[in-house]
């Protein structure tokens, strides 16, 4: 039983299982480098079903290609480990076929934004009701460290000796500019944030697209850790909080200001106060690009819900809702009528 929202109803009737996140550890030996930001991930998902009051039947956990898409394995819950970029196809399918689950999608930015760019985007742009965890390292890990679409531009690697001339992919940007309806970002390493967003993005209704700044340790070691580590992150990152002033740094001393046009970083304690500071609204799609587009060292890059609106109906909701309409319209309609439709002609 569901409520309006499509989560769990929660009457007296209705019994929630009781579950932890050891019930969600399978047998299974977890085979990613020692030091992988990827074990961070897999635990904070594992605490954070155990809190949406749902059977572990009700989960399905679908992976592309590469070390993040051994998820599935690791889950004990249903899961598909499909091929290099189709997972968003495979998602698409398993929630249209039972729009009960809880459909799951964890892969890395090579699987997700090169071969399977094309379906992450209509994945988006249809808002199907599935959660997508895509695992940013800035680097190909399981191929052994060739540049990937967001690698940096200057980027030397195996397949880019010389240093790469490709512009990165933003994934914050390409979410927005599918229509994606809930688009977020956190840290591998802040378990605690990562749970916030998985929970929001699961009371979601729609696809809810969570970044994280993923470490690998063996081929881009360090890549986000100005934005990860506790003595850099309080400069090079900002909290993005529904209804609160944009302020970061060590002291709180500093904030993002909207003026002629664009975004400022301002000292506050002078000529600006908090209040000149502009206020996070993450129902805001303009602001919302604005900040995606924020990068370090020139501003600190946003943390949290950047954009969610829970008011676009969720294509699985309405593929239901079109197939019912369809069959009441045809009630009664024999095999051979279905056939010749509603205009047909002779050949002489």
């Amino acid at each position: 039983m569901t409520t309006e929202n499509g989560n769990p109803a929660k009457d007296a009737d209705v019994q929630l299982p009781t579950l932890k996140a050891k019930d969600f550890t399978t047998d299974q030996d977890v085979r990613w480098c020692p030091g992988c930001g990827d074990y961070a991930v897999l635990a904070a998902v594992r605490k954070t079903l155990p809190t949406l009051g749902r059977n572990k039947e009700d989960f399905v956990f679908v992976s592309g290609i590469g070390c993040a898409a051994r998820f599935p394995y690791y889950m004990e819950t249903y899961g598909m480990h499909s091929i290099h970029g189709r997972a968003p196809a495979f998602a698409t399918g398993i929630k249209i076929a039972n729009p009960e689950l809880d459909v799951w999608l964890v892969s890395g930015d090579g699987d997700l934004l090169s071969i399977g760019g094309n379906h992450t985007l209509h994945i988006m742009r249809r808002n199907v009701d599935v959660n997508i965890i895509l695992l940013n390292n800035r680097i190909y890990g399981l191929t052994k460290g060739q540049y990937s679409p967001t690698s940096e531009r200057g980027k030397v690697t195996k397949s880019t000796p010389d240093g790469s001339i490709d512009s990165p992919l933003n994934p914050l940007s390409l979410a927005l500019g599918a229509d994606s309806t809930f688009v977020a970002r956190g840290i591998d390493i802040d378990a605690k944030h990562l749970t916030v967003l998985m929970q929001r993005g699961a009371a979601h209704r729609g696809t809810a697209f969570i970044e994280v700044y993923q470490d690998c340790n063996i081929f881009n070691h360090q890549a986000w850790f100005y934005a990860s580590q506790k003595e850099s992150r309080p400069e090079t990152t900002v909290e993005c909080v529904h209804g609160e002033p944009l302020v970061f740094g060590a002291e709180g001393d500093k904030g993002i200001r909207f003026h002629d046009g664009g975004l400022e970083v301002i000292q506050l304690g002078g000529e600006y106060t908090v209040e000149d500071c502009m206020v996070h609204d993450e129902r805001n799609r303009l602001q919302a690009w604005m900040l995606t587009r924020m990068h370090y060292p020139e501003f600190p890059e946003p943390l949290g819900v950047l954009y969610c609106d829970p008011d676009v109906p969720a294509y699985d909701a309405a593929l239901q809702e079109q197939v019912a309409h369809v069959r009441e319209q045809r009630a009664g309609q024999d095999l051979a009528g279905l056939v010749q439709g509603k205009e047909t002609w002779d050949v002489g």
